[in-house]
């Protein structure tokens, strides 16, 4: 199936607070579980030990456009972990990234 032209993919970038790591992963999986309520997908999840102040996570994310991006922002139970992120989350760095046609011939 086509991507549509409206769909939105990123990748996010996360640096755990110091001696935070498993519970930054815990704060992303609770998150995380919120993206199917609003027809999004983790396309990828990656794990490093972020030493050599390299990120602990790395995630691709998909959005199928900005009104569902806008509504998981909104969404109360994500707004309501903002204390926990903070306490967790020492630097995030999110971008978008577009994802390439694979050549199928070669």
């Amino acid at each position: 199936m086509p991507d549509s032209a409206d769909e939105l993919t990123f990748c996010c970038l996360l640096w755990a607070t110091p001696d935070r790591i498993a519970e930054l992963h815990a704060y992303e999986d609770a998150v995380l579980a919120l993206f199917p309520d609003h027809g999004a997908t983790v396309l990828q999840r990656a794990f490093g030990d972020g030493a050599d102040d390299q990120p602990v996570e790395v995630q691709l994310l998909r959005f199928p456009d900005r009104a569902a991006l806008d509504a998981y922002m909104a969404d109360p139970r994500r707004t309501a972990l903002l204390g926990e992120r903070d306490r967790v989350l020492a630097r995030t760095e999110l971008f978008a990234v577009s994802r390439p046609t694979l050549d199928q011939t070669g």
